[in-house]
């Protein structure tokens, strides 16, 4: 089945926001990149901040979804890790938004409330999932301890994807979920009981 100029443009975008950073890449680099007109790319987007705006809607959206944790949710540490997993895939896919976070923000004024609605979303998950490993039995905290962890959390997912591509500046094409996960187990362990430290160390050792 061909696929519509449209969904080519922003298949195309993502990729080359992902790879050089979207202050670097303009609708004709976009066009020549699909081969197609400067007028063509007007045609369905009327401007780059059309493009990032819809790519952020589809961004929004899969995340919502994947933070619709139900109040009474059940979760074990192996499907805590592959919650993780699906977490961070998803910000890989929408890198360049992590990648260069508040320069974007703060020309694309209009993502900004909606922007902090996901980091609200992000930081209420983890409570949740705080909250059904502690009457799993699975770990101990107050109140103000649940509030830093969870704080701790939402900003290591947030700012996770920028720290990783220190690694290599050169290749932004690159992007590896399974590290994220496996920091956010650890900063997890300290406060697991020691027989299920081993446990979350094991699990961890598969995104390392």
């Amino acid at each position: 089945m061909k696929v519509k100029t449209r969904e080519r443009i922003l298949s195309a975008s993502l990729a080359l926001f992902n790879e050089l950073g979207e202050p670097n890449v303009t609708t004709l680099l976009i066009s020549d990149e699909l081969d197609i007109s400067p007028g063509n790319l007007y045609y369905h987007f009327r401007s780059k901040g059309d493009i990032v705006t819809e790519l952020f809607e589809r961004f929004q959206d899969e995340i919502h979804d994947l933070l619709a944790i139900p109040d009474d949710v059940q979760v074990d540490l192996e499907q805590l890790a592959f919650f993780l997993h699906l977490l961070f895939e998803s910000i890989a896919r929408y890198r360049f938004l992590y990648q260069d976070l508040v320069n974007i923000l703060s020309r694309y004024e209009n993502l900004q409330k909606a922007f902090r609605a996901i980091l609200d979303r992000k930081e209420s998950g983890f409570r949740l999932l705080c909250q059904s490993l502690e009457r799993q039995q699975l770990i101990r905290l107050n109140e103000t301890q649940t509030d830093a962890l969870c704080r701790q959390l939402t900003m290591t997912v947030c700012y996770w994807s920028s720290f990783d591509s220190l690694r290599d500046l050169k290749d932004r094409r690159q992007a590896n979920p399974g590290r994220g996960v496996y920091q956010v187990l650890h900063l997890l362990m300290p406060h697991l009981p020691q027989q299920v430290q081993h446990e979350v160390l094991a699990i961890s050792q598969d995104y390392r």
